[in-house]
């Protein structure tokens, strides 16, 4: 009979075996990964890093607007709200699951993990902390990521969010100042991210791919879609704090493939094919160039198609953030969607707009390569998609009433074809000056990003005294008349061609340089051919052939 302590070594030898076999069949699947992604095309792998890293900032920033609803209990709506989209008879609060949208009633509020008596201005405060610092950092996030690479500036802020979401359920039982002051850090984190992220465009993507690289800018609206579908399930099932602690986990995880798989430039990264650099190199061209230097801000600045630029992207970013911020509160409190709804109904127009983005992205990419178009008139002709038909849209829907099925249509398509924005005011400034890109970019989204603050305020304002459709149309035709006067301005006296200033003195010179060279040889060459031809007409050679 074997004693009882040989078994237990010789169970634990076989579970040590059977454990080393397990982490050597999981390493080898790693590096198998990890092959099979060297394999696929560079430039491949950063669209879907560019992608998913607008998705993890957007999942950090928008996850409040839906988790304030649970934070703080909502008072009951008076009767003059209620009688517009409310029957006699009380209907049972259900999800998504009822077959008939418009008997989808009023949420239940209490949500575990306890609730705040803020008032709505304390709310509007903490959505709007967030834009308090972000558009600072969004003026200097292209300038750093220009100086010191935009692979390392995305890392490292990326990192610090995850952080700052990660207490912020501490900072909010501490008191409400205090996740205003969280809110704030983690706006200043994420004002770096955007123009690294357009920094890493204008270094990597051919002009004749440049639409499809834009669109994946988009990857934020798909970052609110999940966001907002799965913050609902979460809050009634784990409570509000899990809505701040699973968005900061995957952001750790994020970060990790980012550190690997993405490079400052092609002749940077250590994976990349020859080919495949070659290519890239050749087709950005001369445009483009690895520069530390100050860009030139007093050309920026009296830079007339630059400033049409901003107002477009003024007017742009004015609707995005209005439909972000308030869109769950006017879902839930106006049109009676209950918690879980109101994030999936809030998430359908950012579906909408990732997949009206994807192809206006490809059109335009399509146009542009079969020259169908000159890079001005696309970026004006569809301006007609990405402002003035939101605009209009935004105007039908305040008329909708009560059909709560036609004013999520109204608001979807509002969003889904300001997805042309992906050829307009997101790729804009790639055209004025590529070497510039993340600055531009920057500045624009610094003015822009201050409709971020002032959108809860002013939809605060309105609705103080109540939820009802009164009260939200003024905020519903401000966001219109933004929309269609910012796309006019562009149309007049906007351009796509790349401005003088995109070049530095010594590259212009070099330039001159060069075509004075070109010029001189042309003419070394017209004169060898003149005098040729004058040689020959003074000495003619004949050919006599004798019988």
């Amino acid at each position: 009979m074997i004693p009882p302590t040989l078994l237990n070594i010789n169970l634990l030898r076989a579970i040590g075996t059977l454990l080393k076999l397990a982490v050597k069949k999981l390493f080898l699947f790693i590096l198998r990964a990890i092959k099979l992604s060297d394999v696929v095309p560079v430039r491949f792998n950063l669209w879907l890093m560019l992608f998913t890293s607008c998705w993890v900032v957007y999942m950090l920033r928008v996850n409040m607007s839906l988790n304030l609803i649970a934070m703080v209990p909502q008072p009951a709506r008076n009767i003059s709200s209620r009688s517009q989209c409310s029957s006699d008879n009380e209907v049972l609060n259900e999800s998504l699951r009822h077959v008939d949208i418009p008997e989808i009633r009023e949420a239940p509020r209490q949500i575990g993990g306890g609730s705040f008596n803020w008032s709505k201005d304390q709310q509007a405060t903490i959505l709007g902390s967030y834009f308090w610092c972000y558009p600072v950092t969004s003026l200097v996030g292209g300038m750093a990521a220009e100086r010191w690479g935009p692979r390392y500036v995305v890392l490292v802020t990326s990192l610090a969010s995850a952080v700052l979401t990660m207490i912020s359920p501490a900072a909010a039982r501490l008191d409400y100042i205090a996740l205003v002051v969280v809110r704030f850090f983690l706006g200043f984190a994420g004002g770096f991210i955007y123009p690294a992220l357009h920094v890493l465009v204008a270094r990597w993507a051919p002009p004749a791919e440049k639409g499809k690289f834009v669109s994946a800018m988009m990857g934020g609206t798909l970052g609110t879609v999940v966001t907002w579908s799965l913050t609902g399930p979460l809050l009634e099932k784990f409570g509000w704090a899990s809505a701040f602690y699973v968005p900061a986990g995957l952001t750790f995880v994020w970060c990790g493939f980012w550190w690997y798989l993405v490079a400052d430039t092609p002749a940077d990264h250590p994976r990349i094919s020859i080919a495949e650099r070659k290519y890239i190199i050749d087709a950005l061209g001369d445009k483009i160039k690895k520069s530390k230097g100050m860009p030139p801000f007093k050309s920026i600045c009296t830079s007339f198609p630059f400033l049409a630029m901003i107002i477009l992207h003024f007017g742009n970013l004015w609707g995005l953030y209005f439909i972000m911020t308030v869109g769950p509160k006017f879902v839930s409190s106006v049109l009676g969607f209950e918690l879980a709804a109101a994030g999936i109904i809030s998430a359908l127009p950012y579906l909408a707009r990732l997949f009206m983005a994807t192809i206006f992205g490809a059109v335009g990419d399509c146009i542009l390569s079969r020259k169908l178009m000159t890079t001005t008139t696309i970026r004006k002709f569809f301006c007609l998609f990405s402002h003035v038909l939101p605009g209009i849209l935004l105007v039908l829907l305040v008329y909708t009433g009560c059909n709560t099925a036609l004013s999520v249509a109204m608001i979807t398509m509002s969003m889904g074809f300001n997805g042309a924005a992906t050829l307009t005011n997101l790729q804009n400034h790639q055209d004025l000056a590529p070497n510039y890109a993340g600055t531009l970019y920057g500045i624009a989204n610094f003015i822009g990003s201050t409709a971020g603050f002032f959108t809860p305020m002013i939809t605060a304002y309105f609705t103080r005294n109540g939820d009802n459709f009164e009260q939200w149309r003024p905020v519903f035709f401000v966001g219109a008349s933004v929309y269609i006067v910012s796309a006019i301005f562009f149309v007049l006296f906007g351009t796509g061609n790349t401005q003088d200033w995109n070049f530095t003195s010594k590259e212009k010179d070099d330039g001159k340089e060069e075509k004075a060279k070109v010029d001189d040889q042309n003419d070394m060459n017209d004169t060898s051919r003149n005098s040729y031809i004058k040689d020959t007409k003074e000495n003619p050679t004949s050919i006599t052939t004798r019988a």
